[in-house]
């Protein structure tokens, strides 16, 4: 339960109910049991977000748009289970093409420094708020694989969206320091493609997913993470 309505808090903000409501929604759909599927109705949301039916609409129409739930008529809204198995695969898809990625990035010298940096100082700005912060997450690994200039990766990467959010906001929301440790590995890959040196960008980035699977329990996969294809020199 919230310490102060929505209301209250989208007039402090300047924000809109229904961003408010959609940002406390995302966070609760990532605390909750992810092995089983969960029904969450408009009154039940309503209540516990202290607001009223018509941001929770709002809220629960645009996740449905981003991938997070389904809404089933004159049930609710359905939030499907996240396996172990989904997890594995999502992350080992994940090491095979950031890795890649990281590497092309460095070996060709792109100045992503800039960018990158901004992108860990608004993280920093942003660690009292998981939504916002998991967001920038994204934005920060987007950067890099869209860098990478093969289209086909950047669309793959992308279907994997939802399910890269559920479990990043899981992970922050689970630990209290773990949004810090984030920005650390975030600054170690940024360090890495801007020296030049693929091993290190590599190895940096590596150090990030593996970081994540023991955030989200699942340290017996940490071992088939990093073991990816090396790219081929540019020529």
């Amino acid at each position: 339960m919230l310490s102060m309505s929505h209301r209250d808090e989208a007039a402090a903000t300047g924000e809109s109910a229904q961003d408010v409501t959609y940002r406390w929604l995302k966070r609760h759909i990532a605390s909750l049991p992810r092995h089983t599927g969960t029904f969450l109705t408009e009154a039940e949301v309503a209540a516990a977000a202290q607001t009223s039916r018509t941001p929770v609409r709002e809220a629960l129409l645009r996740l449905e748009a981003e991938g997070f739930l389904q809404i089933m008529p004159k049930k609710g809204a359905f939030v499907p289970p996240v396996s172990d198995d989904e997890i594995r695969a999502v992350m080992e898809a994940r090491a095979l093409v950031e890795d890649w990625c990281v590497r092309r990035v460095t070996q060709r010298a792109y100045d992503l420094s800039g960018d990158l940096g901004s992108l860990i100082h608004e993280q920093e700005a942003s660690i009292a708020d998981p939504v916002a912060f998991i967001d920038l997450d994204r934005d920060f690994h987007r950067m890099v694989i869209t860098a990478a200039g093969n289209p086909v990766l950047t669309d793959f990467y992308e279907s994997l969206r939802e399910r890269q959010v559920r479990m990043g906001l899981r992970a922050v929301v689970a630990s209290a320091d773990r949004a810090q440790v984030v920005i650390a590995e975030h600054t170690a890959i940024a360090e890495g493609i801007g020296s030049g040196d693929e091993a290190q960008a590599a190895e940096a980035l590596t150090a990030h997913l593996r970081s994540t699977l023991v955030a989200l329990h699942l340290p017996d996969v940490i071992e088939t993470v990093g073991r990816s294809p090396r790219v081929p020199p540019v020529r």
